[in-house]
Protein backbone atom coordinates (compact mmCIF):
# COMPACT_ATOMS: atom_id res chain seq x y z
CA UNK A 1 0.00 0.00 0.00
CA UNK A 2 1.48 3.69 -1.13
CA UNK A 3 2.18 5.88 1.97
CA UNK A 4 -0.21 8.57 -0.20
CA UNK A 5 -3.36 5.87 0.15
CA UNK A 6 -2.42 5.48 3.42
CA UNK A 7 -2.59 8.80 4.58
CA UNK A 8 -5.65 9.04 2.20
CA UNK A 9 -7.96 6.47 4.68
CA UNK A 10 -6.44 7.85 7.77
CA UNK A 11 -7.60 11.42 7.11
CA UNK A 12 -11.41 10.08 5.65
CA UNK A 13 -11.38 8.25 9.19
CA UNK A 14 -10.81 11.51 11.25
CA UNK A 15 -13.21 13.07 9.49
CA UNK A 16 -15.86 10.17 10.47
CA UNK A 17 -14.16 10.93 13.89
CA UNK A 18 -15.36 15.03 13.90
CA UNK A 19 -18.55 14.12 12.38
CA UNK A 20 -19.32 11.53 15.02
CA UNK A 21 -17.92 14.39 17.80
CA UNK A 22 -20.07 17.62 16.47
CA UNK A 23 -22.89 15.03 16.69
CA UNK A 24 -22.22 13.66 20.80
CA UNK A 25 -23.88 16.58 22.39
CA UNK A 26 -22.84 15.63 25.63
CA UNK A 27 -19.28 15.22 24.24
CA UNK A 28 -18.92 18.13 22.84
CA UNK A 29 -20.38 20.53 25.33
CA UNK A 30 -17.87 18.77 27.33
CA UNK A 31 -14.88 20.07 25.40
CA UNK A 32 -16.33 23.27 24.79
CA UNK A 33 -16.47 23.74 28.91
CA UNK A 34 -13.18 22.80 29.63
CA UNK A 35 -11.74 24.88 27.53
CA UNK A 36 -13.62 28.16 28.17
CA UNK A 37 -15.76 28.47 31.11
CA UNK A 38 -13.57 25.81 33.46
CA UNK A 39 -10.29 28.48 32.41
CA UNK A 40 -12.61 31.25 33.01
CA UNK A 41 -13.31 30.09 36.75
CA UNK A 42 -9.72 29.09 37.05
CA UNK A 43 -8.34 32.51 37.18
CA UNK A 44 -10.94 33.33 40.01
CA UNK A 45 -10.34 30.68 42.08
CA UNK A 46 -8.80 30.98 45.78
CA UNK A 47 -5.61 32.23 45.67
CA UNK A 48 -2.47 31.59 47.81
CA UNK A 49 -2.49 35.14 49.47
CA UNK A 50 -4.56 37.06 52.45
CA UNK A 51 -7.57 38.86 51.25
CA UNK A 52 -9.95 40.70 53.66
CA UNK A 53 -9.47 37.28 55.57
CA UNK A 54 -11.92 38.28 58.49
CA UNK A 55 -10.14 38.07 61.81
CA UNK A 56 -11.53 38.51 65.58
CA UNK A 57 -9.74 40.69 67.96
CA UNK A 58 -10.55 41.01 71.68
CA UNK A 59 -8.78 43.61 73.35
CA UNK A 60 -8.17 43.50 76.81
CA UNK A 61 -5.64 46.17 77.25
CA UNK A 62 -7.95 48.91 75.79
CA UNK A 63 -4.56 51.46 75.42
CA UNK A 64 -2.94 53.09 72.74
CA UNK A 65 -0.35 50.69 71.92
CA UNK A 66 -3.33 47.98 71.32
CA UNK A 67 -4.94 50.08 69.14
CA UNK A 68 -2.21 51.15 66.89
CA UNK A 69 -1.69 46.55 66.49
CA UNK A 70 -4.76 46.78 65.60
CA UNK A 71 -4.71 49.53 63.17
CA UNK A 72 -2.40 47.83 62.04
CA UNK A 73 -4.07 44.68 60.67
CA UNK A 74 -3.96 46.26 56.81
CA UNK A 75 -7.90 46.19 55.54
CA UNK A 76 -6.26 44.69 52.36
CA UNK A 77 -5.34 41.66 54.00
CA UNK A 78 -7.41 41.45 57.08
CA UNK A 79 -11.65 42.27 58.14
CA UNK A 80 -11.12 42.98 61.99
CA UNK A 81 -14.41 42.05 63.98
CA UNK A 82 -13.96 43.46 67.55
CA UNK A 83 -15.64 40.67 69.71
CA UNK A 84 -17.16 40.44 73.11
CA UNK A 85 -14.92 38.80 75.76
CA UNK A 86 -16.53 35.10 75.98
CA UNK A 87 -15.41 31.83 74.87
CA UNK A 88 -18.60 30.62 73.77
CA UNK A 89 -18.43 33.76 71.25
CA UNK A 90 -15.13 32.99 70.04
CA UNK A 91 -15.49 29.45 69.54
CA UNK A 92 -18.80 29.63 67.59
CA UNK A 93 -17.88 32.32 65.31
CA UNK A 94 -14.43 30.04 64.58
CA UNK A 95 -16.83 26.57 63.93
CA UNK A 96 -19.01 28.32 62.15
CA UNK A 97 -16.19 29.74 59.21
CA UNK A 98 -17.27 32.78 60.36
CA UNK A 99 -13.74 34.24 61.57
CA UNK A 100 -10.45 32.79 60.64
CA UNK A 101 -8.64 33.88 63.52
CA UNK A 102 -8.79 36.00 67.10
CA UNK A 103 -5.94 38.04 68.50
CA UNK A 104 -6.12 38.37 71.72
CA UNK A 105 -4.58 41.61 73.56
CA UNK A 106 -3.80 40.66 77.28
CA UNK A 107 -4.00 43.26 80.28
CA UNK A 108 -1.17 45.01 80.63
CA UNK A 109 -0.08 44.86 76.95
CA UNK A 110 1.07 48.49 76.37
CA UNK A 111 3.21 48.31 80.13
CA UNK A 112 4.99 45.01 79.00
CA UNK A 113 6.23 46.17 75.80
CA UNK A 114 7.30 49.75 76.88
CA UNK A 115 9.44 48.24 79.28
CA UNK A 116 10.93 46.27 76.78
CA UNK A 117 9.44 42.96 77.76
CA UNK A 118 8.07 39.99 75.89
CA UNK A 119 4.11 40.23 76.40
CA UNK A 120 2.43 36.85 75.38
CA UNK A 121 -0.94 37.32 72.54
CA UNK A 122 -3.45 34.31 72.18
CA UNK A 123 -3.99 34.11 68.39
CA UNK A 124 -6.25 31.19 67.61
CA UNK A 125 -6.22 29.99 63.99
CA UNK A 126 -9.04 27.95 61.88
CA UNK A 127 -6.60 25.98 60.60
CA UNK A 128 -8.68 23.46 58.52
CA UNK A 129 -7.56 25.32 55.37
CA UNK A 130 -3.54 24.31 56.22
CA UNK A 131 -2.51 27.66 54.08
CA UNK A 132 -4.78 29.82 54.74
CA UNK A 133 -3.68 29.50 58.28
CA UNK A 134 -0.13 29.53 57.50
CA UNK A 135 -0.54 32.57 56.05
CA UNK A 136 -2.65 34.59 58.53
CA UNK A 137 -0.27 33.55 61.48
CA UNK A 138 2.70 34.66 59.42
CA UNK A 139 1.34 38.22 58.83
CA UNK A 140 0.07 38.26 62.41
CA UNK A 141 3.24 37.52 63.63
CA UNK A 142 5.22 39.93 60.81
CA UNK A 143 3.30 42.87 62.20
CA UNK A 144 3.63 42.47 66.13
CA UNK A 145 7.44 41.86 65.14
CA UNK A 146 7.34 45.57 63.09
CA UNK A 147 5.43 46.80 66.08
CA UNK A 148 7.18 45.83 68.71
CA UNK A 149 10.41 47.14 66.96
CA UNK A 150 9.44 50.48 66.17
CA UNK A 151 7.95 51.22 69.98
CA UNK A 152 10.75 49.53 71.68
CA UNK A 153 12.96 51.93 68.69
CA UNK A 154 11.48 54.81 69.69
CA UNK A 155 11.57 54.41 73.35
CA UNK A 156 14.85 53.77 73.51
CA UNK A 157 15.75 56.64 71.00
CA UNK A 158 13.66 59.09 72.92
CA UNK A 159 16.10 57.92 76.03
CA UNK A 160 18.88 58.48 74.20
CA UNK A 161 19.70 54.83 73.88
CA UNK A 162 21.28 53.15 71.11
CA UNK A 163 18.47 51.08 69.31
CA UNK A 164 19.88 47.45 69.45
CA UNK A 165 17.43 46.04 67.14
CA UNK A 166 18.94 44.48 64.60
CA UNK A 167 17.23 44.11 60.30
CA UNK A 168 17.83 42.05 58.22
CA UNK A 169 16.48 43.91 54.44
CA UNK A 170 16.82 41.70 51.68
CA UNK A 171 15.93 42.92 48.11
CA UNK A 172 13.73 40.80 45.97
CA UNK A 173 13.53 40.64 42.37
CA UNK A 174 10.48 38.52 40.71
CA UNK A 175 11.32 37.73 37.64
CA UNK A 176 8.59 35.19 35.55
CA UNK A 177 5.73 36.79 37.34
CA UNK A 178 7.19 40.58 38.66
CA UNK A 179 3.20 40.61 40.56
CA UNK A 180 2.53 37.47 41.63
CA UNK A 181 -0.59 37.16 39.75
CA UNK A 182 -1.94 33.71 41.02
CA UNK A 183 -4.54 33.92 38.20
CA UNK A 184 -1.73 32.91 35.76
CA UNK A 185 -0.72 30.07 37.73
CA UNK A 186 -4.24 28.78 38.29
CA UNK A 187 -5.71 29.50 34.36
CA UNK A 188 -2.49 27.81 33.29
CA UNK A 189 -2.23 24.90 35.69
CA UNK A 190 -5.98 24.18 34.66
CA UNK A 191 -5.35 24.04 31.10
CA UNK A 192 -2.51 21.92 31.66
CA UNK A 193 -5.52 19.11 33.73
CA UNK A 194 -7.97 19.82 31.21
CA UNK A 195 -5.86 18.88 28.38
CA UNK A 196 -4.39 15.67 30.01
CA UNK A 197 -8.54 14.78 30.85
CA UNK A 198 -9.07 15.30 27.09
CA UNK A 199 -6.48 13.89 25.73
CA UNK A 200 -6.90 10.80 27.10
CA UNK A 201 -10.57 10.75 27.60
CA UNK A 202 -11.56 11.41 23.62
CA UNK A 203 -9.58 9.12 22.26
CA UNK A 204 -10.68 6.07 24.74
CA UNK A 205 -14.24 7.36 24.14
CA UNK A 206 -14.18 7.08 20.29
CA UNK A 207 -12.80 3.67 20.20
CA UNK A 208 -15.04 2.62 23.20
CA UNK A 209 -18.35 3.96 21.20
CA UNK A 210 -17.74 1.48 18.10
CA UNK A 211 -17.36 -1.58 20.67
CA UNK A 212 -20.83 -0.29 22.19
CA UNK A 213 -22.17 0.36 18.45
CA UNK A 214 -20.91 -2.93 17.34
CA UNK A 215 -19.02 -1.17 14.36
CA UNK A 216 -15.52 -2.04 15.31
CA UNK A 217 -15.83 -5.03 13.47
CA UNK A 218 -16.81 -3.33 10.22
CA UNK A 219 -13.61 -1.14 10.59
CA UNK A 220 -11.55 -4.19 10.91
CA UNK A 221 -12.65 -5.79 7.69
CA UNK A 222 -12.33 -2.96 5.86
CA UNK A 223 -8.95 -2.46 4.18
CA UNK A 224 -7.62 -0.65 7.31
CA UNK A 225 -5.23 -1.68 9.90
CA UNK A 226 -5.59 -1.66 13.52
CA UNK A 227 -2.83 0.93 13.55
CA UNK A 228 -5.21 3.12 11.01
CA UNK A 229 -8.01 3.23 13.24
CA UNK A 230 -6.32 4.03 16.32
CA UNK A 231 -4.16 7.00 14.55
CA UNK A 232 -7.45 8.24 13.16
CA UNK A 233 -8.99 8.46 16.09
CA UNK A 234 -6.37 9.63 17.89
CA UNK A 235 -5.18 12.51 14.91
CA UNK A 236 -8.65 13.48 15.53
CA UNK A 237 -9.03 14.41 18.98
CA UNK A 238 -5.50 15.95 19.12
CA UNK A 239 -6.61 18.25 16.19
CA UNK A 240 -9.55 19.40 18.60
CA UNK A 241 -7.16 19.66 21.71
CA UNK A 242 -5.31 21.88 19.59
CA UNK A 243 -8.53 23.95 18.64
CA UNK A 244 -9.90 24.16 22.03
CA UNK A 245 -6.10 25.02 23.77
CA UNK A 246 -5.75 27.83 21.22
CA UNK A 247 -9.21 29.48 22.17
CA UNK A 248 -8.25 29.00 25.73
CA UNK A 249 -4.65 30.54 25.60
CA UNK A 250 -5.42 33.13 23.12
CA UNK A 251 -8.78 34.74 23.95
CA UNK A 252 -9.37 33.00 27.30
CA UNK A 253 -6.14 33.07 29.36
CA UNK A 254 -4.28 36.06 27.33
CA UNK A 255 -7.31 38.37 26.28
CA UNK A 256 -9.26 38.22 29.11
CA UNK A 257 -7.28 37.47 32.05
CA UNK A 258 -3.57 38.80 31.09
CA UNK A 259 -1.51 35.85 31.12
CA UNK A 260 1.20 36.79 29.02
CA UNK A 261 2.84 35.21 26.09
CA UNK A 262 6.28 35.15 26.32
CA UNK A 263 7.45 32.46 24.11
CA UNK A 264 6.95 30.98 20.77
CA UNK A 265 3.64 30.19 20.00
CA UNK A 266 4.81 27.59 17.41
CA UNK A 267 6.72 25.66 20.02
CA UNK A 268 4.10 25.65 22.36
CA UNK A 269 1.95 24.39 20.26
CA UNK A 270 3.99 22.06 19.15
CA UNK A 271 4.71 20.57 22.49
CA UNK A 272 0.72 20.34 22.95
CA UNK A 273 0.47 18.55 20.14
CA UNK A 274 3.46 16.25 21.24
CA UNK A 275 1.72 16.01 24.30
CA UNK A 276 -1.87 15.00 22.93
CA UNK A 277 -0.42 12.38 21.12
CA UNK A 278 1.51 10.58 23.86
CA UNK A 279 -1.58 10.87 25.99
CA UNK A 280 -3.68 9.09 23.31
CA UNK A 281 -1.77 6.15 23.72
CA UNK A 282 -3.46 5.89 27.66
CA UNK A 283 -6.44 6.92 26.00
CA UNK A 284 -5.96 3.85 23.46
CA UNK A 285 -4.67 1.55 26.34
CA UNK A 286 -7.56 1.95 28.70
CA UNK A 287 -10.27 1.72 25.82
CA UNK A 288 -9.15 -1.93 25.49
CA UNK A 289 -10.04 -2.61 29.14
CA UNK A 290 -13.22 -1.03 28.92
CA UNK A 291 -16.62 -2.28 27.61
CA UNK A 292 -19.06 0.58 27.13
CA UNK A 293 -18.40 4.56 27.78
CA UNK A 294 -18.94 4.06 31.80
CA UNK A 295 -16.12 1.79 32.70
CA UNK A 296 -14.12 3.99 30.30
CA UNK A 297 -14.98 7.03 32.16
CA UNK A 298 -13.80 5.39 35.70
CA UNK A 299 -10.52 3.90 33.94
CA UNK A 300 -9.87 7.79 32.74
CA UNK A 301 -10.41 8.59 36.17
CA UNK A 302 -8.24 6.01 37.72
CA UNK A 303 -5.31 6.99 35.05
CA UNK A 304 -5.77 10.95 35.25
CA UNK A 305 -5.72 11.33 38.84
CA UNK A 306 -2.26 10.14 39.69
CA UNK A 307 -0.74 11.54 36.49
CA UNK A 308 -1.88 14.97 37.99
CA UNK A 309 -1.15 14.35 41.33
CA UNK A 310 2.08 13.62 40.34
CA UNK A 311 2.64 16.15 37.80
CA UNK A 312 3.26 18.81 40.35
CA UNK A 313 0.74 20.92 39.54
CA UNK A 314 -1.13 20.37 42.53
CA UNK A 315 1.74 19.52 45.19
CA UNK A 316 5.42 20.30 45.00
CA UNK A 317 7.04 17.26 43.92
CA UNK A 318 10.08 18.29 46.25
CA UNK A 319 7.74 17.47 49.10
CA UNK A 320 7.06 14.06 48.41
CA UNK A 321 8.38 10.53 49.50
CA UNK A 322 11.35 9.68 47.78
CA UNK A 323 9.67 6.71 46.24
CA UNK A 324 6.86 8.82 44.83
CA UNK A 325 9.45 11.15 43.53
CA UNK A 326 10.66 8.10 41.35
CA UNK A 327 7.42 7.74 39.95
CA UNK A 328 7.52 10.75 38.82
CA UNK A 329 9.18 10.07 35.74
CA UNK A 330 6.58 7.91 34.56
CA UNK A 331 3.90 10.45 34.43
CA UNK A 332 4.41 12.28 30.52
CA UNK A 333 2.85 15.40 32.45
CA UNK A 334 5.20 16.05 34.57
CA UNK A 335 7.47 17.03 31.29
CA UNK A 336 5.24 18.92 29.73
CA UNK A 337 4.20 21.12 32.87
CA UNK A 338 7.69 22.01 32.83
CA UNK A 339 7.71 22.74 29.18
CA UNK A 340 4.58 24.60 29.04
CA UNK A 341 5.68 27.15 32.22
CA UNK A 342 8.79 27.85 30.68
CA UNK A 343 7.64 28.51 27.03
CA UNK A 344 4.32 30.53 28.11
CA UNK A 345 6.46 32.67 30.86
CA UNK A 346 9.58 32.16 30.81
CA UNK A 347 10.27 32.08 26.82
CA UNK A 348 12.20 29.65 26.54
CA UNK A 349 13.41 28.24 23.77
CA UNK A 350 13.90 24.42 22.25
CA UNK A 351 17.01 24.10 23.22
CA UNK A 352 16.28 24.15 26.86
CA UNK A 353 13.07 22.50 26.32
CA UNK A 354 14.30 18.88 24.03
CA UNK A 355 15.50 16.35 26.61
CA UNK A 356 12.03 16.58 28.61
CA UNK A 357 10.43 16.48 24.83
CA UNK A 358 12.53 13.30 24.28
CA UNK A 359 11.57 11.56 27.26
CA UNK A 360 7.73 12.45 27.13
CA UNK A 361 8.23 11.36 23.73
CA UNK A 362 9.63 7.67 24.69
CA UNK A 363 6.44 7.01 27.14
CA UNK A 364 4.15 7.89 24.58
CA UNK A 365 5.84 5.15 21.96
CA UNK A 366 5.74 2.64 25.06
CA UNK A 367 2.32 3.53 25.57
CA UNK A 368 1.12 3.05 22.11
CA UNK A 369 2.91 0.43 21.49
CA UNK A 370 1.31 -1.14 24.80
CA UNK A 371 -1.99 0.18 23.50
CA UNK A 372 -2.01 -1.26 20.12
CA UNK A 373 -1.01 -4.52 20.97
CA UNK A 374 -3.70 -5.03 23.23
CA UNK A 375 -6.37 -3.38 19.97
CA UNK A 376 -5.08 -6.01 17.88
CA UNK A 377 -5.12 -8.85 20.45
CA UNK A 378 -8.54 -8.12 20.84
CA UNK A 379 -9.57 -8.95 17.87
CA UNK A 380 -7.85 -11.96 16.80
Amino acid sequence: MSLRRWLTQVSALMTKEWKQLYRDRALLSFVIFIFTLDILLASGAPALDLKETPIGVIDRDHSSVSRELIYRLPAQQFSVVPLADQDKVVSRALERGELRGVLTIPHGFENDLLRAQSPALQLVVDASDANLGFLLSSYTERILLTLSSDIVGAQAAARGQPVVIPQIVTQPRTRFNPSLTEAWYATLSELLTMVTVACILLPAAALVREKERGTVEQLLVSPLSPLQIVLAKAFAMTSVVLLGSLVAVGVIMNQLVGVPFVGSPWVFFSLIALYAITSSGLGVLASTFARNSGQVGLIVVLLVMPIIMLSGTWSLRESMPLWLQNMVAFSPMTYFVDMAYGVLLKGSDLAALWPKALKMSLLGLAFWALGVFRFQRQFR
